[in-house]
């Protein structure tokens, strides 16, 4: 299921550049205390466009981070996102849920641009107010193909795929977890991964929109690649905030700022769009999460664009956890790329 409490669930984020494994144990009053937490560089041949080309490659890595971390729990979640992913807000006439069941699939082919046959699809009921003559339902579907790849390299791991989500709504978990929702705000929560960046924006309490775009981390480690005549991993390094050869962090900056005016480009894409079709009124606040979001000066170069609030999302905000477990400042440094992974980590098997 995509928008799927009983038994708890490793979050694996799945990512391009990397995959991320945090294990959350739940505690009374809906508190949540860190178990484990395991990031594993993958090779960019691994995943390319959000599609897994080399399957043993990811199986190799999620193995390793079951052994690094130790995790005995056997249910995995994971999430997808990309152009394999299509997610549609449709109302339909008010019906009881057992004939919403039975017209589903049917009412999905007038939504979605696949063969019904190619998808895996899920929904859930946003509002059937019975004083309305029409319910909002959220409908998801994803090609049953990248389901499977997913699914199968978590299997070939040792462990069970019981959860497929879906980004977007994964990083709304992590933000709803760690941060009070203002109705009268709309937030624009913006997850950058290495090659596809999801906005999910979130207006009166609810998400009322959502996009991926193909622009990430990748874009900026290849510019770095071109301005400099450097291998990827090299521009990895520089874009990181490391010297490589006679390049120096202050070198990299004008690049970097380029790509970033690009990605603020991108995302006002989005914005316009959203501002056209929408009566939600303009974006008030920018959260950013995942790794790209961490590139030197991005945050500002977008504060800057956009003139409103940006920070970084930090998913371990309402998070309890040992110090003598993990190291505060390295959890700080790197808890944006892990908001996704946290996400997934609140779900319930069956929820």
């Amino acid at each position: 299921m995509f928008l799927s409490r009983s038994k708890g669930v490793v979050g694996l984020d799945i990512g391009s550049a990397t995959i991320k494994l945090v294990e959350l144990k739940e505690k009374k009053g809906g508190q949540f205390l860190l178990q484990r937490i395991g990031v594993e560089p993958l090779s960019p041949e691994a995943i390319v466009d959000g599609s897994i080309m080399d399957s043993s490659l990811v199986v190799d890595a999620i193995s390793k981070l079951n052994d690094q971390t130790g995790v005995k729990t056997a249910n995995f979640a994971t999430s997808v996102s990309g152009h394999s992913v299509i997610i549609k807000k449709i109302e339909l006439p008010q019906m009881a849920p057992e004939e919403l069941a039975e017209s589903i699939q049917w009412e999905a082919e007038q939504h979605i641009p696949f063969d019904i046959n190619d998808v895996r699809l899920d929904y859930v009921t946003l509002s059937d107010d019975p004083g309305r003559e029409e319910m909002e339902v959220l409908l998801v579907a994803v090609k049953r193909e990248k389901v499977n790849d997913y699914v199968s390299v978590i299997s070939q791991s040792g462990k069970s795929p019981s959860i497929v989500d879906v980004d977007a709504f994964a990083i709304q978990n992590a933000y709803e977890l760690n941060y009070e929702l203002d109705p009268l705000k709309n937030v624009a929560l913006i997850n950058m991964g290495a090659g596809v960046t999801n906005i999910n924006i979130v207006a009166r309490g609810q998400s009322v929109f959502w996009r991926d775009i193909s622009f990430g981390g990748n874009q900026f480690t290849e510019a770095l690649q071109r301005e400099f005549n450097l291998s990827f991993d090299q521009a990895e390094l520089l874009k990181r905030g490391e010297s490589v050869g006679a390049y120096s962090p202050a070198d990299a900056r004008k690049v970097l700022d380029g790509v970033s005016a690009e990605m603020a480009n991108e995302i006002q894409k989005t914005f316009d769009f959203f501002g056209a079709t929408s009566s939600e009124g303009p974006v008030d606040e920018l959260v950013l999460s995942g790794g790209c979001a961490l590139t030197t000066n991005l945050q500002e170069v977008l504060r800057e664009r956009f003139g409103v609030p940006t920070e970084l999302l930090n998913p371990f905000r309402n998070v309890q956890f040992k110090d003598s477990d993990f190291n505060r400042e390295w959890l700080e440094s790197i808890a944006p790329m892990l908001a996704v992974s946290v996400g997934l980590a609140i779900r319930r098997v069956g929820d």
